[in-house]
């Protein structure tokens, strides 16, 4: 169902294992990927990537599953939808970087898990969809992460038409953030890796917590600039961001450059 595997340097894959069904979440899956996310915000990798194995990423959800919740009643079908929304909610504040390596057909649940991670890069035969109107449902629990990603415009247009997209329309509309022939989809993504290994682990995790909080501030502006400048102060006398300053004046690499070290708790 699941394959996690990490390597020496700290990047971990964590794969979508029912190629049979393309991927399609049903409730062990989502049971499973929780789980995954919760122990990795306990102890998160350097960088994590998603992916799907066979052919698809995800296509969203799995046919018994969904036959099941069409009998169910509407309490049942509550407590169903808030444990995904549980799941994505995991995923996207994890504090580790999540890079989606997206190919073939990513749908419904599926676009939810590409809006949830902080980097997507897409195979140009990748097709995308917010498919739940065609039957009769909507995307609700992952509206907030994929909003957040496209924007209200384009979330009016395929929310509402449910019609299918390609990887370089995604790109237009800022779900994925690099498209690629499919053969060289890993090397892209190596290259991404490499980015962010080069960057400070804890420094990395600020600034994913960073963003939200000012995306999400309601203040004025001079208690924002306060909540700003006591967070640089904090990070530039801890014990990363001295290692850095120190690595940087000296013209040295930094320690975290050897790929062996995982963010501090």
């Amino acid at each position: 169902m699941l394959n996690f595997a990490i390597e020496d340097h700290g990047v971990a894959t964590l794969t979508l294992d029912r190629p049979d069904v393309h991927n399609a979440f049903n409730a062990e899956l989502i049971a499973a990927l929780t789980q995954h996310f919760e122990r990795l915000a306990e102890t998160p990798p350097r960088v994590l990537v998603l992916a799907g194995a066979g052919r698809s990423f995800s296509a969203g959800a799995d046919l018994t599953w969904m036959r099941g919740m069409a009998e169910a009643g509407e309490e049942e079908n509550r407590a169903d939808a808030e444990r995904l929304a549980a799941m994505f909610r995991a995923l996207d504040a994890l504090p580790c970087p999540v890079i989606a390596r997206v190919h073939g057909p990513a749908f419904g649940g599926g676009v939810g898990l590409v809006a949830c991670c902080d980097m997507a890069i897409a195979a140009a035969d990748a097709r995308f969809g917010l498919t739940e109107v065609r039957l009769g449902l909507i995307p609700a629990t992952i509206a907030p992460f994929v909003l957040a990603r496209i924007g209200t415009t384009a979330a009016r247009r395929y929310f509402l038409t449910g019609e299918r997209f390609d990887a370089t329309e995604a790109l237009r509309i800022g779900l994925i953030d690099e498209v690629v022939d499919a053969d060289r989809l890993d090397d892209a993504l190596a290259e991404r890796i490499d980015a962010l290994l080069a960057s400070g682990p804890r420094a990395i995790a600020e600034c994913k917590a960073l963003i939200q909080r000012v995306a999400d501030f309601e203040g004025g502006l001079q208690e924002l600039d306060a909540i700003t400048a006591e967070w640089i102060a904090r990070i530039r006398v801890s014990e990363e961001g001295q290692t850095g300053l120190r690595a940087f004046l000296d013209k040295q690499r930094p320690d975290w450059s050897r790929r062996d070290r995982t963010p501090e708790p």
